[in-house]
């Protein structure tokens, strides 16, 4: 029983990354805490999938080895050494005209190439050195104060050679964000890419992207298949309401998508509501190859990843060689290629049935990867209605107040809180609702910082 007669000191509810970390330093403080999730697996966007000795990860694929300072503090406080976090195996390259051209998020790529002309490789130097020499302005816990402003992604690539936008800046921001170019603010995604460095260093869980979330799970008290219907405030305390019947408690942590948020709060308060309904979702629709050879689309370096601009394919936006990503992932002598389907053809293909999403997706990889219907053996499809947050201008405008808010018994925890979208924004959106809630309920910290 917690203090003041509740059910539970904090309620958190969503067992992601965010809610994992959350309700592990609030226990680590001494609270009690219990973690509400709908789904009968821990991890959110972050779940991996294991079928037959393939490994497949359902949502992220990296995590990298600069601009995660909060993920990497947590993994030794968990103590998972580096061996459980290896460097990821090949690079990213770009399709155009017929042919991988790799170095792509690379320095290589200004020798190289990477898909852009001569003139488009003079203006990639020109971003590199115009935002390089201002690193310090493009902080990704502020996207707000950076110099872009509220300039978009599409904005941004206008300012130089059009290869920029078309072979560079969009198909990274559809691809692995799933961001439409003229609606998403340039400021998270240039202050990410600073902050992460070049593919190179990438890395990824040896056993799986939901590693982080298993271990924290390992240490909290979690409800799985636990749907949460009601979340509601009144007075000094937060009434959840569950499938299981109503839980009370000093606070309440919403860890899911604004949306999400939004449908479970309808109490929210004016001022926080303008903030979440800004904090749009872009989904997300992979489709898993279980191959019985490895594959992997022709090209002069090994690849890990490709990326398909527009112009080149309107149903695929990207490649995914898991199998040169860690050789672990597979049985020996078997391949497992992962396929992004465009943001463009996502709307049409979200709710079609899975025959019909492998069919069209698979079948348009064919033309990047010969061979990989033949060798195909089973596949699967993993949907996110809420894929990763995309941060606009009018929640970057936004973000100051709300960061600003008097804490109350309901908050929340996610990277939409932090408009980066990635596992670093969520365990560092944790770790800012962690010190709210302490400060709230007069609890010193004992966990690391």
């Amino acid at each position: 029983m917690s203090a003041g007669g509740t059910d539970l000191d904090v309620a958190v509810v969503g067992a992601g990354i965010a809610g994992l970390s959350l309700a592990y330093r609030l226990r680590r403080a001494g609270l009690a805490v219990r973690v509400f999730e709908a789904s009968g697996r821990v991890g959110g966007r972050m779940a991996s999938f294991r079928h037959g000795g393939f490994i497949i990860d359902e949502g992220a694929e990296q995590v990298p080895t600069y601009g995660y300072q909060a993920t990497w503090a947590l993994l030794r406080e968990l103590g998972l050494p580096p061996s459980q976090v290896p460097r990821v195996g090949g690079a990213i390259g770009v399709w155009r005209d017929g042919a991988a051209h790799a170095g792509l998020a690379d320095a290589s790529g200004l020798i190289t190439g990477a898909g852009l002309s001569g003139r488009g490789r003079l203006d990639l130097l020109r971003l590199l050195l115009s935002t390089g020499l201002r690193r310090r302005a493009f902080d990704p816990d502020r996207p707000e104060d950076t110099p872009l402003g509220a300039a978009t992604v599409g904005q941004l690539a206008a300012r130089y050679h059009p290869d920029l936008g078309r072979y560079l800046l969009t198909p990274v921001v559809s691809s692995f964000f799933g961001w439409d170019p003229g609606r998403s603010a340039a400021a998270p995604f240039v202050s990410l890419l600073l902050a992460v460095g070049p593919a190179r260093t990438w890395r990824t869980y040896r056993d799986g992207m939901d590693t982080l979330a298993r271990c924290l799970a390992d240490r909290v008290d979690v409800a799985t298949r636990q749907p949460v219907r009601e979340v509601s405030a009144g007075g000094d305390r937060a009434r959840v309401l569950t499938d299981g019947g109503a839980v009370t408690a000093r606070t309440a942590v919403l860890c899911v998508p604004a949306p999400v948020a939004l449908r479970l709060y309808p109490g929210v308060p004016a001022g926080e509501r303008r903030f979440l309904a800004e904090c749009g979702f872009t989904p997300m629709l992979k489709v898993s190859c279980l191959l019985d050879r490895p594959l992997a689309p022709r090209s002069a370096r090994r690849l890990y990843a490709l990326l398909l601009p527009a112009a080149e394919d309107p149903v695929l936006g990207g490649i995914l060689i898991d199998h040169a990503k860690h050789p672990g992932r597979v049985p020996a002598g078997r391949g497992l290629i992962t396929l992004l389907a465009a943001p463009s053809a996502i709307p049409e293909l979200l709710n079609a049935p899975d025959g019909e999403v492998a069919r069209r997706v698979a079948g348009a990889a064919e033309r990047f990867v010969p061979g990989l219907a033949a060798a195909t053996v089973t596949t699967f499809v993993f949907r996110f209605r809420h894929g990763l947050p995309e941060a606009t201008p009018a929640a970057l405008a936004l973000r100051r107040g709300f960061l600003r808010r008097a804490a109350g018994p309901v908050d929340y925890a996610g990277d939409w809180v932090m408009l980066r979208p990635s596992s670093e924004g969520a365990v560092r959106a944790a770790g800012l609702a962690a010190a709210r809630i302490r400060a709230r309920h007069g609890v010193q910290p004992r966990e690391l910082a």
